[in-house]
């Protein structure tokens, strides 16, 4: 057994279920019935360079092409990076409105239609902005934040609406922090700050956040990283800020230990800003910079890694600091 790699899959012929093996045993993998319209990512809010914007647009992850106009936030703003969903419910929390400042409020929609968003309650604690967010299927995380930066982490019931309630602290106290999840843990890295410390939590537990891994040096900063999770693994994507990166980095979620080298960006210049989610099979990156225009989409195959495909582009005319979510993703 010592031989096989973390993160290699089987099928049990005796029990009839898919396995993977975490590096010291075999976990079964557990999968839910996706409802109809389960097959979409909604990226919301931009701003800089561009103006602020109250802007939701949506792709189905299943067929590609470019993205459709879904509705609209309750307030135009940037640096919606805290987002969190359910098979049925897409939260987004917080954002920065120029001239004007963060805000604690969060607001939600119905992911199998369309329409404007509705709001949800307010993150306890003031009004900070660019979290970092994930969730399961019923509970929704947000991670540090800006304007003091954090260390606080909270949650909320996203089948219900209010205020969210304290989880615990992170190790590092920042903003733009990267999560993504497992049905079970919660795994977060990647900042503003650069700090290449990567944490975990058990998502239906409370608690302070723990040691999971780090990212390598070679990386360089990693604010504004897209995030993509199967289940089993975990992959950061490109950023833009500072130091601009191609590189997807990846880690297997039920174990511990530092980020490994996943495959390239398709774009050679890098994102900039990005934001990104997944479903179980693919992940997405949004607002590829592609001819001085962040319009650009690409994806990934998570389970067998390599370089980015293009594919599409946003109907907005281009996204930085906006956030993004899907109601299949690998925390579902």
């Amino acid at each position: 057994m010592s031989g096989i790699p973390a993160g290699a899959m089987r099928f049990n012929s005796d029990s009839q279920k898919l396995e993977y093996w975490n590096g010291s045993a075999w976990f079964q993998v557990h999968t839910r019935e996706t409802l109809q319209g389960s097959t979409r990512a909604l990226i919301a809010g931009a701003g800089r360079p561009g103006p602020d914007t109250n802007h939701i647009e949506y792709i189905n992850i299943t067929t590609l092409g470019d993205s459709v106009d879904f509705g609209d936030l309750t307030r135009a703003s940037r640096h919606v990076c805290g987002n969190v969903a359910s098979p049925t419910r897409g939260c987004f929390g917080g954002g920065y409105k120029t001239g004007t400042g963060g805000y604690a409020a969060i607001d939600y929609v119905n992911l199998a239609s369309t329409g404007n968003a509705q709001d949800f309650g307010d993150r306890a604690g003031g009004n900070n902005w660019s979290w970092g967010g994930c969730s399961d299927a019923t509970r929704g995380l947000w991670i540090g934040g800006s304007s003091p930066v954090s260390d606080k982490i909270d949650f909320i019931t996203i089948a219900s609406t209010g205020s969210t309630t304290s989880f615990g602290t992170n190790n590092v106290n920042d903003r733009d922090t990267a999560a993504l999840a497992s049905q079970t843990r919660a795994v977060f890295g990647g900042n503003e700050s650069a700090n290449p410390n990567i944490d975990y939590v058990t998502i239906q537990s409370t608690g302070n956040s723990i040691d999971f891994g780090s990212f390598p040096a070679s990386t360089g900063t990693f604010y504004s990283r897209s995030v993509h999770s199967n289940g089993v693994r975990g992959v950061w994507g490109p950023h833009g800020m500072n130091a601009p990166r191609t590189d997807y980095q990846f880690v297997t979620i039920a174990t511990l230990g530092n980020t490994q080298d996943f495959g390239d960006s398709s774009n050679g210049a890098g994102g900039s800003q990005t934001c990104g989610s997944s479903g179980k099979i693919r992940g997405f990156t949004f607002g590829e910079l592609v001819s001085g225009v962040h319009t650009g989409m690409e994806y990934i195959n998570i389970e067998t890694g390599g370089n980015a495909v293009e594919f599409g582009e946003l109907s907005s005319g281009g996204v930085t600091t906006a956030g993004c979510l899907t109601n299949c993703h690998g925390g579902l």
